[in-house]
């Protein structure tokens, strides 16, 4: 899948699609792993689905970004395949890390998603990272990192910010917040009434906007990414979501009643954005109808495929774990130090 532009009907009723296969995909992953069919913890996404396609629609292809532990409406979002992804779940060697990963690693660097993260917080430090390469190559291309609320406690992600917004790096730090960090509401996490008010510290835009509608989330990440690419630096975006699953699958939920969800289903972002459409002439029932079957056959087959892939063989195991030497790496690390950004390149 290539990128998109909400910008015309044809992007928009593609910004619908990508939102129905979110759900569609993690939907089939909640009952695979029900049926014992996928190892490891699954963390779904939905209920956010407009998140992740606003912001990953409102960049370009050749952008960055980084994920989380719940991932996967982020890989598909930025165009990875679903087989593959559906493959990597279910542990096969067709899948994107070999089936070694799982739900909350998957990774594609040629499409420049650099990896869903078990480690919260971890995706920042990395995004910053591919920034400041844009940076150093005059690259007019920015890097987007996916966080979310109980992230922005952790130390090492206002390192990255401080740091992208010393550097003026063209980043984006966009914080998914669905009120709960595992069992934690958000208020009980930090003594802020908007996440987005932690931008004041670091001296750079800061905004919240509703997650529950793709049109904001998209409109506020192209205003940030003009301007990371005009050289104005990061820009800090928390957007207001909500998980309609547990933490995990198989959480029993005991901080929230089911009131609560109800409620915000009422909002469901794959709802409301297809109403919109069918209100304004570019989108018909039957067209929509024709969506929802055609999602639901591509991710049958994903399953499909998945389910016949080759399993990985015990003497593979080893395989993937180093990497050949970068010899551009000592050049950066080099420049830096010249440039008084960096400690010894040695």
């Amino acid at each position: 899948m290539t990128s998109i532009s909400m910008k015309n009907s044809g992007g928009r009723e593609e910004a619908l699609r990508r939102m129905l296969l979110i759900r569609e995909f993690d939907s089939t992953a909640g009952d695979l792993f029900a049926d014992g069919d996928i190892p490891g913890f699954v963390h779904l996404y939905i209920g956010e689905e407009a998140v992740a396609v606003g912001a990953c629609a409102a960049l370009d292809g050749d952008d960055f970004i980084t994920s989380t532990h719940r991932g996967h409406g982020h890989c598909i979002a930025k165009g990875l395949d679903p087989r593959r992804m559906m493959a990597e779940l279910l542990g096969k060697r067709e899948g994107y890390c070999n089936g070694k990963g799982g739900s909350m690693h998957i990774a594609d660097v040629d499409a420049n998603m650099l990896g869903a993260n078990g480690i919260v917080g971890a995706g920042p430090p990395l995004a910053a990272g591919a920034a400041l390469t844009c940076q150093y190559h005059d690259e007019d291309r920015v890097a987007l990192a996916f966080l979310g609320d109980g992230a922005v406690a952790q130390g090492q992600i206002h390192e990255a910010i401080n740091l992208a917004a010393t550097w003026d790096l063209p980043a984006v730090f966009l914080v998914e917040n669905n009120h709960f960090g595992e069992g934690t509401p958000v208020e009980e996490q930090h003594n802020v009434e908007k996440l987005s008010e932690t931008a004041e510290s670091y001296n750079i835009p800061g905004f919240t906007v509703d997650g529950m509608d793709v049109t904001a989330v998209n409109e506020a990440v192209e205003e940030a990414r003009e301007r990371a690419l005009a050289g104005d630096g990061p820009t800090f975006i928390e957007v207001e979501t909500y998980r309609y699953r547990g933490h995990f699958e198989g959480d029993p939920e005991p901080y929230r009643d089911e009131e609560d969800v109800e409620r915000w289903q009422q909002r469901d972002p794959i709802d409301t954005f297809a109403d919109r459409l069918i209100d304004r002439g570019e989108l018909t029932e039957s067209e929509l109808d024709d969506l929802r079957a055609e999602v639901e056959a591509e991710i049958e087959e994903a399953v499909a495929f998945a389910q016949e892939a080759d399993e990985p063989t015990p003497e593979e195991a080893y395989d993937d774990m180093f990497g050949e030497p970068v010899p551009e790496i000592e050049r950066f690390a080099s420049a830096l130090h010249a440039d008084g950004r960096g400690g010894d390149p040695q």
